[in-house]
């Protein structure tokens, strides 16, 4: 796998990667005995892997994040774990958490989120760290955390109400509330509902897809949307074209050209 020389001699023990055509990297949530919570541990490996990821972006051109089982995509926090941590052990544990979730919103390769189950709390807050998501027909998701005394801590309050709106996002937050599979459609927090045991077979087919795209251009076009999104219109269109004439010089860009007029499909290097 050519992910492992990056990330050290320490295993990986609560996620599971997978190669697939030497192209996607598949990263596995892997405690399902426990909703796939995010632990300690796994809060470190996923920064190993998306800085991996950040620091070579030519290892693969496409990432997807699921979890394991049916049940649970991720459940958020490993609370049993949290159960007695003093206040300091709390906020050390928060701010890795918070570099977790930065190393998933810096990630340079389209990352496709496949909720194989329900995603609530922070495992709400991974999913919408990823470019987009599909998810199964009887998915649940929402922010519980006032519940227990807290808030979203993990993007939740930033990217819930930029994807539904702030009027929406301020109910089901305020209320702790859950929304099902075919409200999170409606409202665009996924892309796709599908089949339980379908989820990650269609992100791996979307993943593929992409792979047969100019690996630049797909990578121009996710700076551009984010940077962009993150700007008023005129900025925004400023950004997009700053990132469109990087293309130019290209050999991808050339080869396109000529694939077209030959009539066959294009072989992209990424150069």
């Amino acid at each position: 796998m050519k992910i492992a020389s990056h990330l050290g001699p320490a295993p990986i023990e609560t996620l599971q990667l997978e190669e697939i055509d030497g192209q996607i990297l598949v990263i596995q949530l892997n405690r399902p005995q426990v909703s796939n919570a995010i632990s300690t541990p796994m809060g470190h490996e996923l920064i190993r892997v998306f800085g991996a990821l950040e620091a070579d972006p030519s290892l693969y051109r496409c990432a997807i994040l699921t979890g394991a089982g049916e049940r649970a995509f991720c459940g958020g926090a490993d609370l049993k774990q949290r159960d007695g941590m003093t206040d300091e052990q709390f906020g050390t544990q928060h701010y890795l958490f918070e570099r977790m979730n930065r190393a998933l919103t810096n990630c340079p390769l389209p990352l496709i989120g496949a909720a194989n189950g329900s995603a609530v709390a922070g495992g709400l807050e991974l999913l919408l760290a990823c470019d987009f998501a599909y998810a199964s027909k009887h998915a649940v998701f929402g922010f519980t955390e006032v519940k227990r005394g807290i808030m979203p801590g993990g993007g939740g309050t930033q990217q819930l109400p930029r994807t539904i709106g702030a009027r929406r996002a301020k109910e089901l937050i305020f209320r702790g509330a859950r929304f099902t599979a075919e409200e999170a459609l409606a409202w665009g927090v996924v892309n796709r509902l599908c089949e339980p045991n379908r989820v990650l077979a269609d992100a791996i087919e979307a993943a593929r897809d992409i792979c047969t795209s100019a690996p630049l251009s797909v990578s121009q076009a996710k700076k551009a949307i984010d940077l962009g999104m993150q700007a008023d219109l005129r900025t925004g269109l400023f950004v997009e074209i700053e990132a469109y004439n990087r293309l130019i010089p290209t050999e991808d860009r050339l080869e396109g050209i000529s694939a077209y007029n030959e009539k066959r499909q294009p072989v992209f290097k990424g150069r």
